[in-house]
């Protein structure tokens, strides 16, 4: 987006306000939007139904205080230095401040993706596939008394040109200070709309004379009611057509090329989708909500044990997880019948492992039909030292025999390199490696139990699984903390441990003649791990959960 649309908001609501009506009006109407998550429906009705996207941003106080909690001192002043540099943004040659002049009486504020019209391409002179779409900001008055002072500081300001145009009984100001103009207009001295472009404007009037609105569209209306149940919500995402938001923007993008139809089609197995990100005493919680299209929908995430986590190590730098990757195989296989260029990818990789005598099918992916993991687990000995940590890849298969086999396969074809192939007996337990001379195993493999085989890039590695001692992944205090909260069951998780992880971000950069931020190394260093997990309940929906956990002020 052009830096001018992102700078609107204060010449063009301020002028509007003014011209809205006097003192009176103002008092008659106090009180309007609360600036909390619940006036999205309220913002949506003045939102016209062509939108796209719309997001809602919270602006209760009360929410946005939560995040004090967290910080460290480093990176408290960090966050005042930014809001101090807002500040200083909003009006370059003036003294307004957000703290005095607009978080009195800025309510919640919509922000909503309208499609480009080719009108407005052909009056500007500029290319069709140039255009970017329309961006309309609906804000809340919360407070009229402190937005009219706030307005009639701002008409003070030199260097502001306004102009009225009437449409359909409404003011539409166009304000013009150093940048492009803006457009607004006040609607029941309520809602203050706001574009860079005076038709989004217009659309805006439109709807609240009585056009559909988002509120009423066919899938926006659902979703906004639906709640995504995260605590003290900071913002709201809505997306009622995701295939349909997609196609536009690619379209809008002057180098894109057209989407196959049969990609389209694959885009359009989701139908909906709504977010919201907000703060518990956890840290920084997003939580979605995707409904799909039953008769698209390829593949659906099952239920884990995760039992898995419990195969790892305590000091896991990061995992991922989930089940049945034999499932997601044949998904995969069925939509490729749909996408000409999925399937020669595939017949090619077929042919590929052919030619040594494997079954990309059966021998790969048909086995791997229980629960996987893949780690990074941290080491400094042999071929890992020069970067400080290893892969570790677990699978749970129904069979074993077919598994045994591939992996004899491979040995073979290994040998024929002439790499070393050797066995050796770990925590006993069988263990095959991939031996270079005088570094140390390149790669290994074994079985943990008889359901769970390994493969491990290190030696090192493959002896911290097959003779772990210590303590778990899973009752590690650190995994507790980023994953006890998130939703169960679930389909597996993403995990990252952000202290172990920084010394390795610091290292790869160093390794690479460059150096990580003081600000970059704070922030970081703030963040406890990421967690991520997935559910499907029914075909037709899934749920994602994120939760980013910080350390609290202390630093504990």
């Amino acid at each position: 987006m052009p830096e001018s649309k992102s700078k609107f908001l204060i010449p063009a609501v301020g002028t509007a306000i003014v011209v809205a009506g006097g003192i009176a009006a103002y008092m008659y109407f106090k009180g309007g939007p609360s600036g909390d998550i619940s006036s999205a429906l309220g913002a949506a009705k003045v939102v016209p139904d062509e939108a796209i996207l719309a997001t809602y941003i919270s602006t209760d106080p009360k929410v946005w205080a939560k995040l004090e909690q967290f910080g460290t001192p480093q990176v408290q002043n960090i966050v005042a230095k930014g809001l101090e540099d807002f500040n200083k943004s909003l009006s370059t040659d003036s003294n307004i401040s957000y703290e005095k002049d607009l978080k009195p009486w800025v309510g919640g504020v919509m922000i909503a993706m309208l499609p480009s019209s080719p009108a407005q391409h052909t009056a500007q002179n500029r290319p069709l596939a140039a255009q970017e779409p329309n961006i309309l900001m609906v804000v809340g008055i919360k407070d009229k008394i402190s937005a009219l002072n706030f307005a009639n500081k701002l008409k003070a300001q030199k260097g502001v040109k306004v102009q009225e145009t009437n449409y359909k009984g409404e003011k539409i100001i166009e304000t013009t200070s150093k940048s492009e103009p803006n457009y607004t207009a006040v609607l029941n001295n309520t809602y203050v709309v706001v574009a860079p472009e005076k038709q989004a404007v217009e659309q805006a009037i439109d709807t609240y004379k009585g056009e559909p609105s988002f509120a009423v569209k066919e899938g926006a209306n659902s979703i906004l009611k639906t709640s995504v149940n995260v605590d003290n919500t900071l913002a709201q995402i809505y997306v009622p057509d995701y295939g349909g938001m997609v196609q536009q923007l690619i379209a809008a993008n002057p180098r894109s090329t057209p989407i196959p139809p049969e990609t389209l089609k694959q885009l359009k197995q989701m139908k909906s989708m709504v977010a919201g990100v907000g703060v518990d005493d956890a840290g920084v919680r997003m939580k979605a909500v995707a409904k799909l299209d039953p008769e698209l929908i390829k593949y659906q995430y099952q239920n884990t044990p995760a039992k898995v986590v419990s195969q790892f190590p305590a000091d896991t730098i990061a995992l991922m997880s989930g089940q049945g990757i034999s499932r997601w195989w044949s998904a995969l296989v069925e939509q490729s019948k749909d996408l000409p260029e999925l399937k020669v990818t595939l017949e090619q990789a077929r042919s590929q492992l052919k030619l040594v005598n494997l079954d990309l099918d059966k021998e790969i992916f048909g086995w791997m039909d229980g629960e996987f993991g893949v780690a990074a687990i941290p080491s400094n000995q042999g071929v890992l030292a020069p970067v400080g940590f290893g892969g570790a890849l677990v699978f749970h298969t129904s069979d074993r025999k077919t598994a045994e086999a591939t992996l004899n396969k491979l040995d073979e074809l290994v040998k024929a390199q002439s790499v070393n192939v050797a066995k050796r007996n770990i925590g006993g337990k069988e263990v095959t490696e991939w031996q270079i001379p005088q570094q140390g195993a390149l790669l290994a493999h074994g079985w943990l139990d008889n359901d769970s085989v390994f493969v491990t890039i290190g030696g090192s590695i493959a002896e911290t699984l097959a003779d772990r001692k210590g303590q778990s992944l899973e009752g590690s205090d650190s995994f507790k903390t980023v994953t006890s909260t998130l939703q169960r069951p679930n389909g597996g998780y993403f995990y990252l441990d952000m202290d172990k992880s920084v010394p390795l971000f610091t290292r790869l950069a160093s390794a690479q003649q460059q150096s990580i931020t003081p600000e970059a190394s704070a922030i970081m260093s703030s963040i406890r791990g990421l967690g991520i997990t997935a559910t499907s309940p029914d075909k037709t929906t899934t749920q994602v959960e994120m939760l980013l956990a910080l350390k609290p002020k202390n630093g504990n």
